[in-house]
C-alpha cells in the first residue's frame, strides 16, 4: 500500500497543478504594430497630421490607420532627421523619451492614459496638460489634422549623450 499511496499522492499533486495555475493572474499588453509592409499599408486609410520639431518647424506627415506614432516617427526620421522621438524602451512603458504634446482637441479624442503611462509622464521634462507618450498613440481617422509637438529636450538614459538610432 505504501507505493500505491505515494503514487496516488503524486497523481493528486499533478492533477491540482492546472487548477493552481488557473488562479494566477497574467497581464497582456496591447499589441503594438510596427509599420506594415507597403502592400498592406496601401489598403489602409491615410491619417495626415503635423509634427512640430524642437526648433518649431512644422512637418506635414501622413501615417496610416493603426500606425504607432513613435514607430512612424522612427520611419520618418530616415528622410527627415529633425523628427526625433527616441523611444529608448521600445514601447514597453519603461521610459518617457517618446514624450510628445498634442493639440488639445486631439488629446481629448484619445483614451485616458493608463496608470503606467501616467507614471512615466511624471518623469518627462516639459510636461503639459496634453502630454502623452508617442508609443501609446495609435493613429485613427479621428486624429486627422492633429498637431504633435516634440518637447525641447528629453531625459536620455545615456550619460554620454549618445542617442540610439531606431531599428
Amino acid at each position: 500500500w505504501g507505493a500505491m499511496s505515494a503514487r496516488f499522492a503524486v497523481q493528486r499533486a499533478v492533477c491540482r497543478l492546472p487548477r493552481a495555475l488557473a488562479t494566477r493572474s497574467f497581464h497582456m499588453s496591447t499589441p503594438i504594430r510596427h509599420l506594415a509592409p507597403e502592400e498592406e499599408r496601401a489598403k489602409e486609410r491615410d491619417v495626415p497630421f503635423t509634427i512640430i520639431d524642437r526648433q518649431g518647424i512644422r512637418h506635414k506627415v501622413v501615417g496610416k490607420t493603426g500606425d504607432n506614432l513613435m514607430y512612424l516617427a522612427h520611419h520618418l526620421q530616415s528622410t527627415n532627421p529633425s523628427i526625433i522621438i527616441e523611444g529608448a524602451c521600445e514601447a514597453s512603458l519603461a521610459c518617457s523619451t517618446c514624450h510628445v504634446m498634442l493639440s488639445e482637441e486631439h488629446y481629448d479624442v484619445l483614451e485616458e492614459p493608463g496608470e503606467d503611462e501616467d507614471d512615466m509622464l511624471d518623469q518627462a521634462p516639459c510636461l503639459t496638460s496634453t502630454s502623452r507618450l508617442g508609443c501609446q498613440i495609435i493613429l485613427t481617422p479621428e486624429l486627422t489634422g492633429m498637431e504633435v509637438t516634440l518637447p525641447s529636450h528629453t531625459r536620455n538614459f545615456y550619460i554620454d549623450g549618445h542617442v540610439p538610432t531606431p531599428h
